[in-house]
């Protein structure tokens, strides 16, 4: 006889009076005496059991797994918290398949055990029903990516995991030859270079879920190892990679969590995403804008009139309530984004309160309640800076904290939208060259070409992130596919033709053999399915994943190898000063 017939969480009203076999695991034991309850979960869900003759049955204790024959019967007094909760099993008989010790904490989605004791019996935690439902959403989004893409012409195509270093990135993952004693291959941190080689070898649209390593200081939303939906097209546009995206962004979006999101997404340049919500990867579900207070030079603080950059935000209805405790953990925050601090006025009883009301004369308080438009109780936060991406950074962090302080953010929305237009360049402060934004192979604007013999630091890119809710949840550029201009791009980037040469150089010399123009996007799986979970914590949506140490407490790794084992690989472990 098979092990079962049914799965638990489907068993509703129309089953009652059938014969049903049914396994899984206790997930709780309730003796009444002359009464057995038993809860059987299994991966559909929990469904109740129970006996009237409980002596009879084996000894039974939670996290057993179980086999039970019965009859589903219509319960009494239905359990609305529960799909299953209008009926129960009468058990006729029960097989006890496997025994559990205690387990070190309770297998339920409400629970009071320490991450790092959940990580460590991870096995365990994967027994609660929302890491369940976590990684099926991971799964359906996957399907979704592959269905569409192949639906779409795209060839899934493995690309190396043993490559070449290349350490002006990320830190790498480096992997000892055992046959090349000394030299090392490197884990990707991408597939970057392989798939834009495939458009080359004229594959023209290819995507892959890709495995990438980075070693990195870890998050709540970054792990070491973590996975790509990764793409690359050729003869294609900016504005029609962009549309293919959304349409798997529609298909995943529904198939994954059953919401509907309208397209197209609206498209927001990199510097107004910047001067209006500080952020790159703006949360745009709640108001707070950053407001552009340059009027304020006028006043007679002079360390304004010194600054290039004046702005502010107002945060509404919380003047009243506004400590100093508060204004000096706000300072303390500002500090973090390298300002100095933050100023604040309280409007209150028709009038701006605050010391530096001081350096305002009536007619400028005026036109400032009315540039901002000031309510009753609202706190206007001013700072000021040399640097623009440092007060917008610095501003948009204090929109955010506020933003969940205050409750703006309406649980279960979700907001989409691609930030463009990104700069090719940041400068190298005192120095005579620039680092790319995103890598030396992205593309610049066609209109902007003139401009990187003149005035580099106003070049933008044909780049682009797709943004959910205040998350990157991918990104990607148009890339080069013009010698002249690529070697442009390396000059202002201050690299000699013999630094091309070593970093590059096997990677370049395909492109003078016909590229076509290309461009891709790599969509964060990891980052993606924790958005659609609900989750901030990107473990939450990784069946093993390591934690803040880059540890994976389930088995203990990294660890020490035997020194045969680095003799064979012509390794020594220098010892530590």
């Amino acid at each position: 006889m098979s092990y079962r017939n049914h799965y638990n969480g489907t068993l509703r009203l129309s089953d009652v009076g059938k014969e049903v076999t049914l396994t899984g695991w206790v997930a709780q034991r309730r003796n009444l005496g002359s009464l057995l309850f038993l809860d059987l979960r299994d991966s559909t869900g929990i469904v109740q059991c129970m006996s009237p003759n409980p002596d009879e049955l084996p000894d039974i204790r939670n996290e057993y797994v179980v086999q039970i024959q019965g009859k589903v019967q219509a319960k009494d007094v239905p359990n609305k918290n529960l799909p299953t909760g209008e009926v129960e099993v009468l058990i006729e008989k029960l097989v006890v398949l496997s025994k559990a010790q205690t387990t070190p904490f309770i297998i339920a989605d409400k629970t009071d055990a320490l991450e790092e004791t959940r990580l460590q019996y991870r096995y365990l935690d994967l027994r609660r029903p929302v890491l369940q439902n976590n990684l099926r959403i991971r799964s359906k989004i996957c399907h979704a990516a592959r269905e569409y893409f192949e639906e779409n012409g795209f060839l899934e195509i493995e690309t190396p995991m043993l490559n070449l270093s290349s350490p002006e990135g990320a830190k790498e993952y480096l992997v000892p030859s055992r046959i090349h004693h000394g030299a090392f291959y490197a884990l990707p941190q991408s597939p970057q270079v392989w798939k834009q080689l495939l458009m080359i070898g004229g594959l023209e649209r290819y995507y892959q879920i890709a495995r990438c390593f980075r070693d990195e200081d870890l998050r709540a939303d970054r792990q070491p190892e973590f996975t790509q939906i990764d793409l690359e097209t050729s003869f294609m546009t900016q504005d029609e990679i962009l549309t293919l995206m959304e349409g798997f962004l529609k298909k995943a979006f529904k198939e994954a969590a059953g919401v509907d999101i309208q397209t197209p997404l609206r498209r927001m340049p990199f510097w107004e995403a910047m001067d209006r919500f500080g952020s790159d990867k703006p949360d745009t579900r709640f108001g707070i804008e950053l407001q552009d207070l340059s009027l304020l030079k006028k006043s007679s603080f002079e360390g304004f009139g010194e600054q290039d950059y004046v702005k502010g935000i107002v945060v509404p209805g919380v003047a009243g309530s506004t400590s100093r405790k508060n204004l000096d953990e706000l300072n303390m925050e500002a500090r973090k984004f390298s300002l100095k601090g933050v100023i604040a006025l309280k409007y209150l009883g028709g009038k701006l309160e605050g010391s530096f009301t001081k350096f305002l004369d009536e007619a400028l308080v005026s036109e400032l309640i009315a540039k901002l438009g000031l309510q009753e109780g609202d706190l206007l936060l001013l700072a000021s800076s040399a640097s623009r991406r440092q007060i917008d950074n610095g501003l948009g962090a204090l929109r955010l904290l506020f933003g969940r302080k205050l409750g703006l953010i309406k649980p279960g929305t979700y907001d989409l939208l691609w930030v463009v237009d990104f700069p090719m360049f940041t400068p190298v402060e005192g120095e005579d060259r620039y680092v790319a934004e995103h890598h030396p192979f992205t593309r610049p604007r066609d209109e902007d070409l003139d401009k990187l013999d003149t005035k580099p630091e106003e070049v933008l890119a044909y780049a682009y992130d797709i943004v959910i809710n205040g998350y990157e949840a991918g990104g990607g550029t148009l890339r080069i596919y013009d010698h002249d201009t690529q070697w442009k791009i390396f000059k202002l980037l201050g690299l000699t033709d013999e630094d091309v040469a070593n970093k590059f150089g096997w990677f370049i010399n395909a492109f003078n053999y016909g590229a076509p123009p290309h461009g891709g996007i790599a969509f964060g799986l990891d980052r993606l399915t924790m958005i659609l979970a609900g989750t901030e914590n990107i473990r939450d949506v990784i069946a093993f994943p390591k934690n803040l140490q880059a540890v994976d407490p389930t088995s203990k790794a990294p660890r020490e190898v035997t020194p045969d084992q680095l003799e064979i690989l012509g390794l020594n472990i220098a010892d530590e000063e």
